[in-house]
């Protein structure tokens, strides 16, 4: 059924509202509906854009079920999708709704055709209609039921006079039903040929092109042959052409289309074009859907010209359309010291974090680092990089390009900056083409003005001919890029695009064409801030590609070991005190630099009455607003979108402290825990302490503070395992890094940084901009997102930090 295709975004209001309303049931029917949709990946909603929808409940005329409707409309969702996840949530009112009122209606979207054909002929009569699921037909000549005619074709072998007459099909849906046009067929007696006779060719209408055989949907997994045939008859004979996702498929002309070897590129919507000098008809248009699979460690071989089933699409080499590790570093840079702060990165970052998990990247996520910090930070990220790796570096802040060369501002550059106080992008493009990566993917948010004041021209050596680099620009050159001053929790403008994008299977460049035509549809957009897309992408790479492991297992391993160095947080521990109190030390990542730390009292005899567990005399380094710690909630603390509602028992009171910039930490972290207590008969308050070390957890085991050995890539030869393992050993943060994941190590676990991210709880105020010579020239556009406040416009990206998933570590942990 076609209608099955098209998108909640059609329905009318009046339905969605009907819809929404009938989902706000005290059963809580949306929240199961998102439960149930989020078993597809392109459906997976953040906590935070959860918790808006239920919000709408406090609005007065708001409704968390059409929210919800509006969210999956913004990604794409069929009605197929929607009506099949309402009957899986057994929400019988919603789905007899949906059905009876905007899918039981029963359409032609294909009338038969009165024939005349030559005695002894075939006669094909083709009726198609769209409605409800489940559709019957039933042929009728005259009045009479045709037999064996209850298919949407019905094929009449060799016609003869007894066959002559009027026909007309009924399709027909439970008690509903309608019929087509009469059709009448005509039996015209051949001349001087036999009946059936092929001696010569009849250019009329009536020779006639029917198909009689349709292919049929699939479901397979990568490895596995496809095989899908399309058989017709025709006078004079026909001709095949085969067709995906509606584009011609290249050598694929024959009648059984034949893939030995299937990819994640292979799936979509398959057809078949058939015609002759004078007649043209198409095929049913299939579904082929490929699930994960592997490879054997073999080479496929071409068919041999003229071999009986010999592949119409040639042969698949090994590693297409596959990685052999995808690894992301997103860096959110925000409070600057001596430039505009931002606002939207970590939202950005947060919300990017969340769909590069779910395509299985290893994501490393970073807000706020100086210059030292992203440089050492870029070098552990190539030392995630080898042969065949998907890596991807999303950066989020201040910046500028000068002649082509495109430069990141860290948060510590002077008002002045040129090129030696920045990172040159080029230049990490460079290093990355030398580990031989599978594919190189730069998405950069921020401002693209010429800086006035670095005249300076960097030559970068000589780039290698990949065909496998796509830079993602949010706006054009000498162009700015945009934030909107709304709130701490909205994304940028090219993030609030790019997000409803990223999960498509679709070639990297495809993707980013697309967001760049959502942009240019956008009236708010439209002439202020425009995507560039720079590719030389030969392949169909898409960022959904399978994993395929390498040839080099040790390669593989010590790559995870050095991804999971930076993922380690502290576990759960419980402490005692002298007066026979326990306490719960809990830990989570909110990103790989930021951590938070709750106490939770689990034990308190009786004859004390309150008692609060508080952490205080944290180690140099880290950032700790003395303010916000302590707190009774996460919000107050400075996470704005974390919640442990599902985690712990809300009824047991928490205090919480958000530590930031863990990269700087330069010995193992420590704090006290202060306990303070009353007893029932004084009214004095006593304290207890006792001091912890949890170690270097998190990012804070890679030492970004301390300088890297300076390696050009002319120095980077190949990427063979001996190479692989040798830059991570020679890494400064390798040594101390294993030691600590060995099994005598202080007890840990490793986590992931969270799904939700947190408010970077700094002095947000920006200092006073008296004359930043190197600042680009910003303009503000104070109807843009119709915003109370005028956006604030970057001279970098809005938006990276990569969040990883959020755990506390009590609860399983998981890479």
């Amino acid at each position: 059924m076609e209608d099955k295709n098209l998108g909640v975004e059609t329905l009318s209001e009046a339905v969605l509202n009907r819809l929404g309303y009938m989902l706000d049931n005290p059963e809580g029917g949306w929240k199961r509906l998102a439960k149930a949709v989020a078993e597809h990946p392109q459906f997976c909603y953040s906590e935070k854009e959860l918790t808006d929808v239920s919000l709408k409940v406090l609005s007065p005329n708001g409704s968390p079920g059409r929210s919800l409707l509006a969210l999956l409309s913004d990604r794409g969702c069929t009605l197929a999708f929607l009506l099949q996840c309402l009957k899986k949530i057994d929400h019988r009112e919603a789905a007899g709704y949906l059905t009876t009122h905007v899918m039981e209606q029963i359409d032609f979207t294909k009338q038969p055709q009165s024939q005349r054909v030559p005695e002894g002929s075939p006669v094909v009569l083709s009726c198609r209609a769209v409605g409800p699921v489940e559709l019957t037909y039933q042929w009728f000549k005259g009045k009479d039921e045709v037999p064996g005619g209850n298919g949407p074709e019905l094929v009449l072998n060799s016609v003869s006079s007894a066959q002559q007459g009027h026909y007309i099909c009924r399709v027909s849906s439970g008690d509903k039903y309608v019929f087509s046009n009469w059709v009448h067929v005509r039996v015209a007696k051949s001349g001087g040929a036999s009946a059936g006779s092929n001696s010569g060719y009849f250019p009329s209408s009536g020779s006639g092109l029917y198909i009689t055989q349709q292919p049929r949907p699939q479901e397979l997994v990568e490895g596995d042959a496809l095989y899908l045939e399309c058989a017709a008859r025709a006078n004079p004979p026909p001709q095949f052409q085969w067709y995906l996702n509606k584009q011609p498929m290249p050598n694929c002309t024959r009648s059984i289309l034949e893939i030995p070897c299937i990819t994640t590129a292979d799936r979509g919507i398959y057809s078949c074009k058939v015609y002759n000098l004078y007649h043209e008809a198409w095929s049913d248009q299939v579904q082929v859907n490929i699930g994960p699979g592997s490879f054997p460690d073999v080479s496929w071989e071409a068919p041999k010209l003229g071999q009986q089933g010999a592949s119409d699409a040639g042969p698949r080499q090994m590693g297409d359309c596959f990685a052999t590790d995808k690894v992301a570093l997103l860096i959110g840079n925000m409070n600057y010291l001596h430039h505009q702060q931002l606002r939207a990165p970590m939202a950005d970052v947060h919300e990017l974090t969340n769909l590069l998990r779910q395509l299985d990247f290893k994501v490393v996520s970073l807000l706020n680092l100086n210059w030292q910090e992203m440089q050492s930070a870029v070098t552990e990220f190539l030392l995630l990089l080898d042969r065949g790796v998907y890596g991807l570096l999303y950066f989020a802040g201040h910046g500028y390009e000068n002649y082509g060369n495109s430069f990141m501002v860290p948060i510590d550059a002077p008002a002045s900056y040129t090129f030696k106080h920045c990172l040159w992008v080029q230049d990490v493009l460079h290093r990355m083409q030398e580990r031989q990566t599978g594919l190189n993917v730069f998405l950069l948010d921020m401002c693209r003005k010429r800086n006035p004041n670095d005249e300076s021209i960097p030559q970068p050596g000589p780039l290698r001919v990949t065909a496998n680099i796509v830079f993602g620009y949010a706006t054009c050159v000498d162009a700015e890029a945009f934030e909107v001053n709304k709130d701490d929790l909205s994304n940028g403008i090219f993030m609030s695009f790019l997000k409803k994008r990223l999960m498509e299977p679709e070639k990297v460049s495809v993707i980013l064409d697309k967001v760049a035509e959502d942009m240019g549809r956008c009236e708010i957009t439209r002439g202020r801030q425009a995507l560039e897309l720079r590719s030389n992408l030969s392949e169909r790479r898409a960022l959904t590609d399978s994993i395929q492991a390498p040839a080099c297992q040790v390669t593989a391993s010590t790559r995870n070991l050095q991804w999971a160095i930076a993922h380690v947080i502290p576990e759960s521990r419980c402490l005692r005190f002298e007066c026979g109190v326990r306490v719960q030390l809990g830990f989570a990542a909110e990103f790989s630099n930021i951590m938070i730390i709750y106490t939770r009292i689990l034990e308190t005899p009786k004859d004390i009455v309150s008692c609060s567990a508080q952490l205080s005399d944290f180690t140099e380094g880290p950032e700790v607003d003395l303010k916000h710690s302590n707190q009774e909630s996460l919000r107050e603390a400075g996470s704005l979108l974390l919640s442990m509602d599902d985690l712990l028992p809300p009824e047991q009171p928490r205090l919480f402290t958000r530590i930031s910039a863990l990269q700087r930490l330069k010995k193992e972290l420590s704090f006290t825990v202060c306990l303070h207590y009353k007893y029932t008969n004084l009214d004095e308050e006593l304290l207890e302490e006792q001091r912890v070390s949890v170690g270097k957890p998190l990012v804070s085991k890679l030492n970004l503070h301390e300088p890297r050995l300076s390696q050009s890539p002319t120095n980077l030869s190949g990427s063979s395992c001996d190479l692989q393992m040798s830059s991570i050993m020679e890494s400064p943060s390798f040594s101390e890094s294993f030691r600590a994941s060995l099994p005598d190590s202080s007890p840990s676990s490793i986590g992931s940084a969270s799904t939700c991210w947190s408010y970077y709880q700094g002095s947000m105020e920006s200092p006073t901009l008296s004359s930043f010579k190197n600042e680009p020239e910003e303009t503000i556009c104070p109807e843009f997102f119709e915003s109370e406040e005028p956006p604030a416009i970057k001279s970098l990206p809005s938006a990276s930090s990569q969040e990883l998933q959020f755990q506390f570590s009590n609860l399983p942990n998981s890479l």
